[in-house]
């Protein structure tokens, strides 16, 4: 029996952009708002989706093959801050002394602000910290989190760099069927299951209510959405003339948040973003666009283009770095519902589109 899936359950709504949005340590009055043009896209969703209850989809011997693909574009900005890394072969990539569990892939996402030496760090030794870390294989979270409080001290001590500068962190590790999304700052990871978005990280605005209690409770000050009047993230690596001693507690926090899921047949594909792109697409309206151009071409790399295309069509005032990473050698299936149960003709993401606009003009 077929069942109309449901819309994703973390849908947000569909984000206001600002004109002209300044680099995150600069503060600025942004008062000009706009909608975002996702109707015309609801419109004209290639897939509509069906689920059915085999027991296959969460059939144990399952494995992902993993393929990426990266698009990194500068923007309206004047310079590119932004830093990625795409590994589909850890095994391959790290010294066998690593004890890499195998199959093994390692992606991540670095947005800097205030120069590129805190990105370019940070993307050039994260992964060494986590395998190198004590806790590393046997409790990865550990060995992540610790990898990211080790990464912000030694760019701290090195003192041919800008420490001032800073950058968010967004990264993918994925061990067999397992994946692990760490994030401190506002660069997005958001799964693709059979069509629907499911977000694998939370946006740390210093304005998101519980990064709120934790700035006010260490003594931190928001201002126009940017904490302590300067930066608009609420966590970050780096930016070290606004934080304390190390090992102190302070309103910016290097602590990422973790999340964890085990791989199915039905996740497709994983959207690894900057906040560029979020500025201006919802997280169901990406999986929706990458969706469609998999089914064309299958192709990662081309996929990831689009999606910055795409933002630069909306307008998109920031550098863009996206990385799709797929899980299967073969594109999205087009499932469709029988005619005879039809009763619109709107797709489930369309209506999910539609609902954002609609949410968002309210």
């Amino acid at each position: 029996m077929y069942r109309r899936m449901k819309s994703a359950e973390n849908l947000d709504n569909l984000k206001q952009s600002t004109i002209g949005k300044p680099p995150r340590h600069i503060r600025q009055n942004m008062n000009s708002t706009r909608l975002l043009n996702a109707a015309d896209l609801a419109l004209d969703v290639a897939v509509v989706v069906v689920v059915t209850d085999s027991p296959g989809d969460e059939r144990s011997d399952f494995l992902p093959l993993f393929r990426s693909g990266s698009c990194a574009e500068g923007g309206p900005k004047q310079f590119m801050e932004d830093e990625h890394v795409c590994i589909d072969n850890l095994v391959d990539h790290l010294d066998a002394a690593a004890n890499c569990p195998s199959p093994g892939a390692f992606y991540g996402v670095f947005d800097g602000h205030g120069g590129t030496d805190a990105a370019w760090f940070v993307k050039n030794n994260i992964l060494r910290f986590i395998v190198e870390d004590s806790h590393f294989p046997i409790c990865v979270e550990k060995a992540i989190k610790s990898a990211f409080v080790k990464a912000d001290y030694a760019f701290a001590d090195d003192s041919a760099l800008d420490i001032s500068s800073g950058t968010t962190a967004l990264t993918a590790l994925i061990f067999g069927r397992t994946l692990i999304v760490a994030n401190a700052g506002d660069c997005r990871a958001v799964l693709g299951k059979r069509g629907r978005a499911i977000e694998m990280s939370k946006d740390h605005k210093p304005n998101c209510t519980s990064e709120r209690l934790r700035i006010e409770k260490l003594g931190g000050v928001i201002y126009d959405g940017y904490l302590n009047g300067q930066l608009s993230v609420a966590r970050a690596l780096g930016d070290w003339h606004m934080k304390g001693p190390k090992g102190s507690a302070c309103p910016l926090s290097a602590d990422p948040e973790l999340r964890e899921t085990n791989l199915t047949e039905e996740d497709e594909f994983l959207i690894m973003g900057c906040d560029g792109l979020w500025d201006v697409m919802s997280s169901q309206c990406a999986v929706t666009i990458a969706r469609k151009e998999l089914m064309l071409h299958n192709d990662p790399e081309r996929c990831s283009r689009e999606l910055v295309r795409e933002a630069l069509r909306r307008n998109a005032c920031d550098n863009l770095t996206v990385i799709v990473i797929c899980f299967s050698p073969d594109p999205p299936p087009r499932i469709e519902i029988p005619q005879s149960r039809v009763r619109r003709s709107i797709s489930a993401e369309g209506l999910n589109l539609l609902k954002g606009v609609l949410d968002s003009n309210s």
